[in-house]
């Protein structure tokens, strides 16, 4: 698996691409042939925190975890962590969807929806400052719950299959799920 690697403020050196390479190497025996898409990572400090983003298109999913600490290593180390736990998490429940159904492709949507975090906005400055696209793919609540956690959000937009509309399912505080439906 290939990674393209950049930097937000802070220059990646060769010692910090080879670790990054060597602990995202040991993703590759969770997939039976190794995945020939790109992976994405980008590691950047802010005020001292260093931050470790990454991310993994496959066919119909995208996996996704980011970590912050005082530490890149550390970061790019919990990062992994995430990330495998993440795939040993969902691998069991969608081989279970898969035979149950007979076609992994049901699961996913093309482009997963992404969360942003959002801050208290102040009235004067409601300025969008991300602005995404992705298409919708009919699918179940289940399997919206399913993608919602694969990507490692906190709500998930999806094309209701059973009302044909835009419905929303998020994580509650109670760690039970939501469903926002059109009236």
């Amino acid at each position: 698996m290939q990674f393209s690697i950049r930097g937000q403020q802070i220059e990646v050196t060769g010692a910090l691409r080879d670790y990054v390479d060597k602990k995202l190497s040991r993703l590759e025996k969770y997939f039976d042939a190794p995945p020939t898409s790109e992976g994405y990572v980008t590691l950047s400090v802010v005020r001292g925190i260093h931050t470790v983003e990454v991310t993994i298109p496959l066919a119909g999913v995208t996996l996704r975890a980011e970590d912050r600490s005082d530490d890149m290593y550390a970061s790019i180390d919990a990062v992994v962590d995430k990330l495998e736990r993440q795939i040993r998490k969902h691998k069991t429940k969608l081989n279970r969807k898969f035979r149950q159904e007979g076609s992994l492709k049901t699961l996913f949507v093309e482009e997963p929806a992404s969360a942003v975090a959002v801050e208290e906005p102040d009235l004067d400055d409601l300025e969008v400052v991300r602005n995404k696209r992705f298409t919708l793919k009919p699918m179940d609540v289940e399997e919206a719950i399913l993608q919602m956690n694969m990507v490692g959000h906190n709500f998930f937009v999806f094309s209701n299959i059973e009302t044909s509309e835009v419905s929303v399912v998020y994580k509650r505080n109670d760690g039970k799920y939501g469903l926002i439906e059109q009236n």
